[in-house]
């Protein structure tokens, strides 16, 4: 299990594509990441996404990811 709270909140944007591309192949290797992010575009590249609003789930979304 991997937990990651904005791993590319401050970063480039050649950077944040690296981190992402580590945890496609992580995730592609059988691991288990939660990643935390306010960024709609890094959200939208995981299979499954979770909107929390004052503490509660308001959507879960299931896309296709980059898998």
């Amino acid at each position: 299990l991997i937990l990651a709270d904005e791993p590319t909140g401050n970063l480039d944007s050649r950077t944040s594509r690296e981190i992402m591309d580590m945890f496609h192949d992580l995730h592609q290797q059988g691991n288990t990441i939660v990643l935390i992010t306010h960024d709609e575009e890094i959200a939208a590249q995981a299979p499954r996404s979770m909107h929390i609003l004052d503490g509660r789930v308001t959507e879960i979304r299931r896309t296709m990811g980059k898998e």
